[in-house]
């Protein structure tokens, strides 16, 4: 007994692990007597993939697939009952070609998979990068008899971003169009492409923006004409203050566009000149409003000066009444206690006044016991006229306090 049980004992992991893998083997010989396969196309999606990369490689699809599912389960199964994925979360952008193992798995849990062709795919990712690249027009060639003039962008340069492996290959942005035999101008928006030195068209990648505004002039009965330019004004100047004149330099500009065109214009308008808010004269460099196929000559942009000045107004204020000058042992009275005063100057000064408490004076200095008819004084600050006082004389009676008010005068 003893010797049987020594003999059981002997390497009892290395026999165990035997045991186990007996086991494992004849349940995979059962389940590869009782599987079936799947022939069909599951596509091979990506896992974990960073917003830093883009993918470069097509992934492919899963062809077969080998499975276990019970007899009696009544289990239908077509290419969405499997998904088959690769993770790139570890795949170095930088390292080209990656073999990746595929993973396959059943949406039903009671299918088992037992393997899959193909097990590994190879993967290629790239990193995101952004660049600015210039704006190229592309028109071919024009019909014969128009004089095409130099195409007008309204952006010089756009952002590109996709796969650095792609972005460096890209010389510009071309917006690709073709000149109408009619000779109509063009004036409209155009979709870009990137291009690379042989332009020809590369991607995947996106434009920022994706299509900008193309004016070409197109002539086919040239005439210049100089024209009168009309500053254009929009906005109203901080209160208080209004437009003292407008000077635009130079006050005439040469253009060129077809004869028939340039017959109804009589002034070129500049880009709208914002005064908005404004408290102080205003200079700056705007550009023309040039009409679709008309072209400036001689410049492409004036300055517009404008002058501001404060608002010239009257107003008619009432104005409490103080006496200069009053001694404490005398008691007076006044005919009235408030006078009309019309000044003039500037709305924000008027403002200024109209706010505070605004009075007049009475010299008293020297009065005697009595009634007398006295010169109402005003003072103004800086910048305000005096207009009109009403009344200018107020009288003004002073009693004695240590005196009885005189009564009325008996009739």
């Amino acid at each position: 007994m003893r010797r049987v049980a020594r003999f059981l004992v002997h390497n009892w992991p290395l026999k165990l692990a035997a045991l186990v893998m007996a086991v494992l083997l004849y349940g995979g010989l059962v389940l590869s007597e009782n599987a079936q396969s799947f022939e069909g196309r599951i596509p091979i999606e990506g896992a974990n993939q960073s917003r830093t990369v883009v993918l470069l490689s097509n992934l492919g699809d899963i062809r077969l697939v080998r499975y276990y599912a019970p007899d009696n389960a009544g289990i239908r199964l077509d290419s969405n009952s499997f998904r088959a994925t690769v993770d790139l979360a570890s795949v170095d952008p930088k390292a080209g070609l990656v073999s990746v193992a595929v993973k396959v798995v059943a949406i039903d849990p009671r299918v088992q998979v037992l393997e899959y062709e193909p097990s590994r795919i190879n993967v290629e990712l790239d990193e995101v990068v952004t660049r600015s690249v210039p704006v190229r027009v592309d028109y071919g060639v024009p019909p014969a008899g128009l004089d095409v003039r130099q195409p007008i962008v309204a952006t010089d340069s756009v952002a590109i971003a996709g796969p650095a492996s792609v972005v460096r290959r890209v010389v510009a942005a071309e917006a690709r169009l073709r000149i109408d035999p009619s000779g109509l101008d063009v004036d409209r928006e155009v979709e870009l492409v990137a291009v690379d030195q042989l332009g020809q068209p590369l991607g995947p990648l996106d434009l920022t923006p994706s299509a900008v505004r193309v004016r070409i002039a197109i002539f086919t009965n040239r005439d210049t004409k100089s024209l009168a330019v009309a500053p254009i004004i929009n906005g109203l100047p901080a209160p208080g203050y209004e437009i003292a004149s407008v000077s635009v330099d130079p006050p005439v500009v040469s253009v060129e566009g077809d004869a028939d065109q340039l017959a109804d214009l009589s002034r070129i308008d500049t880009v709208p000149v914002s005064v908005a808010g404004a408290s102080g004269s205003v200079s700056i460099v705007t550009g023309l409003s040039l009409p679709t196929g008309v072209l400036a000559l001689n410049t492409a942009n004036v300055t517009v000066r404008i002058t501001l000045r404060q608002v010239a107004a009257t107003r008619t204020l009432a104005a409490g009444v103080v006496l200069a000058g009053a001694r404490s042992d005398f008691v007076y009275s006044l005919s009235v206690d408030r006078v009309l005063v019309t000044l003039g100057g500037t709305t924000i000064d008027l403002d200024r006044i109209a706010g505070a408490a605004f009075t007049v004076s009475l010299d008293v200095t020297g009065l005697a016991p009595g009634s007398r008819a006295t010169l109402v004084t005003v003072t103004l600050p800086a910048g305000v006229t005096l207009i009109a006082v009403s009344p200018q004389f107020v009288t003004v009676t002073a009693v004695a306090s240590s005196s009885p008010t005189p009564g009325p005068s008996p009739g």
